[in-house]
């Protein structure tokens, strides 16, 4: 075998002889590479058996038409009416233009800053929605936990149920209980005359009305907030606390540290949405049950919006409000988000 400075000859043919090969197998690539357009890469695409939006319309068109109501709805209902935000910088006169008259700036934003009644508003509100956040968010998921602990299955669903009701009341009848619950001669003052005390006027007092409200709202609420929960608890893998247990991890040890991370995105979600209505503190109910008497404590922002914005009619005003509100709520929500992505690694966006 003759050799040329070291290298066989066989060696150095069968290298250029695999270079060549190489090239010519790579040429097509690079040329199709260069010379790809637009059609090229959908056909590509296709070939890949990537669906493109209007293949994916024309083959689901009977699916895709069920989202034109709600599409309908949110547009009529939702974002239209944020262009008459716009009187809340105009001086609004019915009769005339729905976007205002004339031109007022920051006008009725000074009317409410500078306004004790807001602010004693702002500060019901306030306590309120701490007050249902604190008390009434973990409750759900304490209930879920304790029925996921059940054994018995025709138990559970009892409890279930029962939990599941007041939730499919009509907050008229809700209303209407706590109304006959809390009168001078309903069961809560019969039950304390009985023990010997003196009836109270619930209604007339505004001291009593964060508690009246706070344990309607768990009454009628705690119940329904279960199902999400429970829906995350049965997505668990048992294996892990087969794996617990082997470790010797007991109930309490499973629960800390296998259920509770196991439904944490759901508790993130909720959270972050319970926050961004912090500030809309149920107004139906509110302004069901409170009165003159109970101002004090019980007008929050939205019954107050009502009262000047319909009853008064001072619409540029109540609307002036309303938008601060809103900016509250957008600013809570975008902070927890940032906040709850950084801190546990879930959000909603």
């Amino acid at each position: 075998m003759s050799t040329q400075d070291g290298v066989t000859v066989d060696g150095t043919v069968a290298a250029q002889t695999t270079v060549d090969r190489t090239q010519r197998a790579a040429a097509p690539v690079a040329q199709g590479a260069g010379s790809s357009g637009p059609r090229d890469r959908a056909a590509r695409k296709r070939r890949e058996g990537h669906v493109t939006w209007g293949r994916a319309l024309r083959r689901d068109w009977q699916l895709y038409s069920l989202l034109v109501l709600p599409l309908v709805f949110f547009l009529v209902f939702r974002y239209v009416p944020m262009l008459g935000n716009v009187i809340a910088f105009r001086r609004f006169r019915p009769g005339g233009s729905i976007f205002g008259e004339e031109w007022v700036g920051l006008h009725y934003v000074r009317m409410f800053i500078n306004d004790p009644t807001f602010w004693n508003v702002f500060q019901n509100t306030l306590v309120l929605g701490v007050l249902s956040l604190v008390i009434i968010f973990p409750l759900p998921i304490v209930l879920a936990l304790m029925l996921n602990e059940l054994r018995s299955q025709r138990f559970k669903r009892i409890i279930q149920t029962i939990s599941y009701l007041p939730h499919f009341m009509s907050i008229v009848i809700v209303a209407g209980l706590v109304f006959q619950l809390t009168a001078m001669r309903g069961t809560v003052n019969q039950v304390i005359t009985a023990i010997g005390g003196d009836a109270i006027g619930f209604m007339q007092l505004p001291e009593w009305f964060r508690t009246i409200y706070i344990s309607s709202e768990i009454w009628q609420t705690v119940g329904w907030g279960t199902i999400l929960y429970l829906a995350a608890l049965s997505t668990i893998d048992p294996q892990l606390y087969e794996a617990a247990r082997i470790d010797g991890a007991n109930r309490w040890r499973q629960t800390w540290h296998v259920t509770l991370p196991g439904i944490r995105p759901t508790m993130v979600v909720l959270l972050i949405l319970n926050i961004g209505t912090f500030m809309a503190v149920g107004f139906e109910k509110i302004l069901l049950l409170y009165n003159p008497l109970l101002y004090p404590t019980a007008d929050v922002i939205a019954t107050y919006l009502y009262r000047v914005g319909i009853g008064s009619s001072q619409f540029s005003y109540a609307t002036a409000i309303g938008l601060f509100e809103a900016l509250i709520g957008l600013t809570l929500v975008l902070s927890a988000n940032a906040i709850s992505r950084r801190v546990v690694g879930a959000s909603l966006w």
